[in-house]
């Protein structure tokens, strides 16, 4: 069952674009493995650099040679990174990230807001011209932030303005902001759900739920049934062994309901071998209908 549900925004001309670009990115599944690389911008290099980061991981290109290699849905990042190695890895899946902040501020000092560094009429022009294999754009919003507004408004239009073009559109939403307590608060982190959902986003990427700060898959089930049928990502977080990312990647989507995860640092932070075969199993796990057993033997055994 792939989930494909076009929405009414896709024009009919454009529908068998959409519905190419959704097979594409979910591999036929109806579920999305997003391979995340704007955190150049988002954590500048202390996500590249450093104890416990393979030395591959300190040069960008590393992450295009991975996408290159592995088994992904989308690579998301931002369009200029794209044009820099967009002509040596041109048959990478992209995600579009349109907009982007660096994590200088801190929250507690000012309310965060990211606008857009490129519209979706750029990422067109840029498709055309460059021939990439564009399928479809991201955007960040700060919920809770004072300046929600406008990252409310900014999303909206993106997201209908790639409809139009035949493009999928996912979301990335983190409450922030001095009147968020705890961003992994299941009750919150449903309400964000339910924001992408009336934006029309195709798929969101959340926090992942937790209770007196324990992940519990059940808590999945609020956000999952808030997001309707726009289907939900957990963000991979922090580097951890293999199994136990896997294994709660499957609970989240066989118990909980989701449909994909957005994973950066738990695959480039490896070095290239290994990010490749991270990369491959999680897709197992996600698309494939592997077994976590399954893909740790095919990918680390």
């Amino acid at each position: 069952m792939n989930n494909l549900v076009v929405p009414v925004d896709v024009p009919k001309e454009k529908t068998d674009l959409y519905r190419a670009n959704f097979e594409k990115a979910t591999g036929g599944s109806g579920r999305l493995m997003l391979f995340a690389g704007d955190q150049k911008a988002e954590h500048l290099n202390k996500d590249f650099y450093g104890e416990g980061i393979a030395p591959d991981d300190a040069n960008p290109e590393h992450l295009f040679k991975v996408a290159d290699t592995a088994n992904i849905g989308v690579f998301a990042t931002q369009m200029g990174l794209i044009a820099r190695y967009g002509n040596q890895y041109n048959q990478v899946p992209y995600l579009v990230k349109l907009n982007a902040k660096t994590n200088i501020v801190p929250v507690d000092e000012k309310a965060p807001l990211s606008q857009l560094w490129f519209d979706v009429d750029d990422v067109i022009s840029f498709r055309q011209h460059s021939g990439l294999n564009i399928l479809g754009i991201g955007y960040t919003i700060y919920l809770g932030s004072e300046y929600e507004h406008i990252m409310l408004r900014e999303a909206a239009q993106s997201i209908y303005k790639a409809h139009r073009q035949g493009m999928i559109a996912v979301l990335w939403i983190y409450p922030k902001g001095k009147y968020i307590k705890d961003e992994h608060d299941p009750h919150l982190i449903a309400g964000a759900a339910g924001v992408a959902a009336t934006l029309g986003a195709d798929f969101v990427k959340l926090k992942v739920p937790y209770t007196d700060g324990k992940f519990d898959v059940a808590l999945l089930k609020e956000v999952t049934e808030a997001a309707g049928n726009t289907g939900v990502l957990c963000e991979g977080g922090a580097k951890v062994e293999e199994k136990a990312f896997l294994q709660e990647l499957h609970d989240q989507i066989h118990l909980g309901g989701t449909r994909g995860n957005g994973t950066g640092r738990n695959i480039h932070q490896r070095s290239f071998n290994e990010a490749v075969k991270m990369a491959n199993a999680i897709y197992a796990v996600t698309v494939e209908e592997k077994t976590v057993g399954q893909a740790l033997k095919k990918y680390f055994n």
